[in-house]
């Protein structure tokens, strides 16, 4: 018969029970937010390393997640209270399917000054000059249908057919070996992959902030392709934790618009060496209540354009998806 130390289990339960009473104490709530590893995820970065989250209590924990999908699923499924960057078209999708699904609690703007998204190619082709040259190419997309759609769109405007060229969706964590090593011509790929890439020698960017210039008309416009979300079962069951979530936030945001030392973050949680970090493009943040009409108005341009693609399966109301704090 095995023996019990019952000395050990007396002490691990005081440990639980000291563990509890601090957490009632100080009101620390756990929170589960999911991540998809690119520069957009950088306010959860911010607010974690700068203490905005501990200083209202919250514990919380980032989960990685290769793709949005699996971000929706798990906010669907209860297996996450919130997103640091879901990208918009699957936010909007699901809200179309199931309403009052998620909302977002902040958007992320970019455009050609805010840059986030970027075609490039390998650094030895000096033929491919303009979007159009990437006709009859292979070509790589990040991860998702919303991903894919927006890669589409871009060199559809551009005056390309999808019979022009090949795609597929690759997963982040291999596109810069996946264009070094030939497999692709072209890449539709994130920041901070782009700046890695350039700075490395192994692509060359061909353009940038696509989606603004060639799918919503002006190269300033707000392309609003990821922001934070929370589910809507959890801003309901969990009001105050949502709105410390959110003063948290804020000022993440904050540092990320303003402080270009938030940047060195890159460095330590998406292997983007030193002397890249500081030259990588953020996306503009905004959390909803000083959005302007104009942005939007831009966003809701790009889902009525995901929606006529059949990309989101019903037409949606963009302002219902977002919550104010």
């Amino acid at each position: 018969m095995r023996h019990i130390n019952f000395k050990r289990v007396i002490a691990a339960m005081a440990t639980v029970a000291t563990s509890l009473a601090c957490s009632v104490a100080t009101g620390q709530e756990k929170v589960k937010m999911g991540l998809f590893i690119a520069s957009s995820a950088m306010p959860y970065f911010i607010a974690k390393e700068r203490g905005y989250f501990a200083a209202e209590n919250l514990d919380v924990e980032g989960i990685p997640l290769a793709t949005h999908p699996l971000i929706v699923q798990g906010l669907v499924k209860g297996d996450l209270d919130a997103a640091s960057n879901l990208l918009s078209l699957e936010g909007a999708n699901i809200n179309a399917l199931r309403p009052n699904t998620l909302q977002y609690f902040s958007l992320n703007c970019q455009n050609v000054k805010h840059q986030v998204e970027a075609y490039v190619v390998p650094a030895s082709n000096t033929s491919i000059k303009t979007l159009a040259d990437l006709k009859g190419k292979r070509i790589m997309s990040a991860p998702g249908p919303g991903n894919l759609f927006v890669a589409k769109g871009v060199l559809k405007a551009a005056g390309l057919d999808e019979k022009d060229y090949s795609m597929q969706e690759q997963q982040m964590s291999v596109h810069m070996g996946a264009l070094q090593g030939g497999q692709f011509d072209a890449a539709y790929t994130l920041e901070p992959i782009v700046s890695m890439m350039v700075a490395q020698g192994i692509g060359r960017k061909l353009e940038g902030g696509l989606i603004a210039k060639y799918m919503l008309g002006r190269p300033d416009a707000c392309a609003v392709l990821a922001g934070g979300a929370m589910s809507v079962k959890f801003m309901r069951e969990r009001p105050q934790v949502a709105e410390r979530l959110a003063r948290a936030w804020a000022k993440a945001l904050n540092d990320g618009n303003n402080d270009p030392k938030a940047r060195d973050l890159l460095s330590k949680h998406m292997n983007t060496a030193a002397a890249v970090a500081p030259t990588v493009p953020l996306s503009y943040y905004s959390m909803i209540k000083d959005l302007k009409p104009a942005e939007i108005a831009d966003f809701q341009n790009l889902v009525d354009q995901a929606t006529a693609n059949g990309l989101v399966k019903s037409k949606i109301d963009v302002k219902t998806m977002l919550k104010t704090y």
